[in-house]
């Protein structure tokens, strides 16, 4: 049997500059050539020149066709497609196909197949249809990986490899209980241990044997939630595991091309920090939603958090869509010129490329309604217009490709703490992980200041200010790095119910916020969800003309009380029986400073709380006034991108008079962004 452990290879990291110093920023596409008739793959080829693609990503989805029934192969097909994409001055990223296996493996081995929590099994005629644990599908998935890197290495084309597609399957099925419970054997080491971790003492959940204990299936009621976080963290690692098994293979074969995978942003399913250390390049599937306002918003942080797993180093937008998708309920379709600011957005954050899903849009399938380069209507379309445009515009910014993307804020995300944080025994769940993280995020996003997600265990000597939005796990190690940032001088912001649980997510005796108590200043006795607003002001920490401006809590308060003579109350609850006690608290600690936020406040409120903390930091806006909501803006190579999300023009200041990048065009110091407009400026006369 393969082993898809740990790796056994030495795999140094790589980046991105093995392409992009031929290529420039890259502007690709997956392509699906097995879908269309041979005849048509020369057009196709005709059609990436004229939109500047170069880099095709081949083979996601096509396992049925490479191997139509147990161990044939027909490669003959891809050996054309690649010949003739090398010819055309295209490079690949050539796919192994595991992500969709085909109908003969779930049918000849059902044991492959993958079952919900309620145990019903997953049948193939769709895609995802394996379970990660499986013995028989890792086998296949080896096999048909070993065949492609045996045959591909050397082929002139093939500059990356993409493992799989979204890994995020789970399964309850009995493989995967086995798998389980080798992993809890390799993690407690003893049932003692386990139980410990567990709390088994609480329902008569004791076990006695490894044997009893099972993935966390459907029950009567509420399942224990370390039981149900480690079985998150398992499955994470079976997930990566995967990955790493196919890398192993293909590095064997081919010492120096880039290998990764496709991530999916805040995906519940998997820990990506995890994932990051293992791929040569960070590449993420970002795909705004055209009827949400907000989306662009979660874009940006989401591009945000590929620039902390990264570590600041270029990384890839390997999936968007050029207009509508179609597995949202109401698929609205992209507004002219918001392909171009999506995609810009990404760049400006540090992606030095942007594929889409996919080059030609299916006639069949389950995704025939999702966009693509080009349309079932043909290149003399506004899209495919579109997306050459960009192409020339990418070849215009080819100078910021390998240029880093660091930024001085940090914002602290955990995956452990998430999955914690959510389990149904919380006292809401109305006060959601990424909501929080997108509410401190926003007032930096209006200042045009650029953040990193890193790991709590990140070194955070490098950044001023650091934001813990909600962090439910907090380990006494990373309690004690922060309590060290601050004395050091650095800024942190904690936000509500965070310093709750230890790793197995057993809550801290005590008060709260537990380890970060003393770093805070301030203790607390009861956390209140709340069942009617309660209003919070200001004091005198806050300028003074917003100074006697109030607020209102609408779904959590924290009782609290401070400990330290160091620790002042920044605002007030000023009702009810939280009347006159802290909801928000600045201690100063060393030579920085640590605030509290035991509240969820409004945007306007915690806006003033993160421009104080700003001030402290002696972190400044590039812009003279905040940005109007729909503009985004942030730096990148000495360039300042302004890119305009709403389809009405948009008036912004700077303190200089500027050139744009990608026109030639100078701007003075006000200017108007038109409809889903965008720039690149530096500052003149620099």
């Amino acid at each position: 049997m393969i082993n898809f452990g740990p790796s056994p290879i030495s795999t140094p990291k790589r980046g991105l500059d093995s392409l992009t110093e031929t290529l420039g920023l890259i502007h690709g596409a997956d392509y699906n050539p097995e879908q269309w008739p041979v005849e048509s793959w020369p057009e196709d080829i005709r059609l990436m020149q004229q939109a500047g693609i170069n880099l095709a990503t081949v083979g996601v989805f096509s396992w049925a066709t490479l191997e139509p029934t147990e161990g044939a192969r027909n490669f003959d097909w891809l050996d054309h497609i690649l010949d003739l994409l090398h010819n055309g001055g295209i490079k690949v990223c050539l796919a192994t196909p595991t992500a969709s296996p085909p109908p003969w493996l779930g049918h000849d081995y059902p044991s492959t197949l993958p079952v919900d929590a309620d145990g019903r099994t997953l049948w193939y005629g769709s895609r995802n249809q394996f379970s990660p644990s499986s013995a028989r599908y890792r086998r296949a998935a080896a096999a048909i990986t070993e065949s492609l890197a045996q045959r591909y290495t050397d082929h002139p084309a093939v500059a990356m490899w993409h493992v799989g597609n979204e890994l995020g399957q789970i399964s309850y099925d009995d493989e995967s209980a086995l798998a389980f419970r080798a992993w809890l054997m390799r993690r407690y080491g003893s049932m003692e241990e386990l139980n410990r971790a567990w709390g088994t003492t609480f329902w008569s959940q004791r076990y006695g044997s490894w044997d009893e204990i099972m993935p966390p299936r459907r029950a009567p009621y509420l399942i224990n939630p370390s039981q149900t976080l480690d079985f998150q963290r398992f499955t994470s690692d079976q997930l990566l595991s995967l990955y790493r098994g196919e890398r192993d293979i293909i590095r064997r074969y081919d010492p120096t091309s880039l290998i990764t995978t496709n991530l999916m942003g805040f995906f519940r399913g998997a820990d990506y920090f995890s994932f990051a250390k293992e791929t040569d390049v960070v590449a993420n599937d970002w795909y705004t939603d055209p009827s949400d306002p907000e989306s662009h918003r979660l874009g940006s942080l989401t591009h945000d958090l590929c620039r902390g797993l990264s570590g600041g180093e270029p990384w890839l937008l390997i999936e968007s869509a050029t207009s509508a998708v179609n597995w949202r309920e109401h698929n609205v379709a992209k507004e002219p010129g918001e392909l171009r600011v999506d995609a810009l957005s990404a760049i400006a954050r540090g992606a030095d490329g942007v594929c889409y899903f996919q080059f030609r849009q299916s006639s069949f399938g389950a995704e025939r309604f999702h966009s693509a380069v080009v349309p079932l209507a043909g290149e003399h379309t506004r899209v495919f217009r579109e997306v050459a445009e960009l192409g020339h515009d990418l070849q215009s910014l080819r100078q910021l490709a390998g240029t880093p993307s660091r930024a001085k804020i940090a914002v602290l995300f955990d995956w452990d703490s998430w999955w914690a944080a959510e389990s149904p025994d919380t006292p809401t769940s109305r006060l959601e992980v990424v909501k929080q993280i997108q509410a401190y995020y926003a007032p930096l996003l209006r200042r045009g200041l650029a953040v990193e997600v890193v790991h709590p265990s990140a070194d955070l000597g490098r950044f001023e200010l650091v934001l813990a939005p909600s962090l439910f796990i907090l380990g006494q190690q990373n309690a004690e790095a922060l309590g060290t940032f601050v004395q050091r001088g650095g800024h942190v912001v904690v936000g509500p119910f965070s310093a709750v649980a230890d790793e197995n997510g057993h809550l801290v005796p005590g008060r709260f916020p537990g380890v970060l108590a003393e770093i805070l200043g301030v203790d607390g006795e009861e956390w209140l969800p709340l069942a009617s607003p309660v209003g919070v002001e200001f004091g005198s920490a806050v300028p003074a003309e917003q100074a006697e401006a109030s607020w209102y809590a609408s779904i959590w308060a924290e009782d609290l009380a401070i400990r330290e003579e160091t620790a002042e109350a920044v605002a007030l609850f000023r009702e009810g029986r939280l009347k006159g006690k802290p909801a928000v608290v600045r201690n100063r600690k060393g030579e920085g400073s640590a605030w509290y936020v035991g509240a969820d406040l409004p945007a306007e409120a915690l806006d003033l709380v993160l421009g104080a903390a700003l001030n402290s930091a002696g972190i400044a806006s590039p812009l003279v006034a905040p940005l109007p909501e729909p503009v985004e803006a942030t730096s990148r190579g000495g360039h300042l991108f302004l890119l305009n999300h709403s389809n009405l023009p948009q008036a912004v200041q700077l303190g200089w008079a500027s050139v744009d990048l990608l026109t030639g065009a100078e701007h003075s110091q006000h200017l108007t962004l038109p409809a889903f407009g965008a720039l690149v400026l530096k500052e003149l006369g620099k």
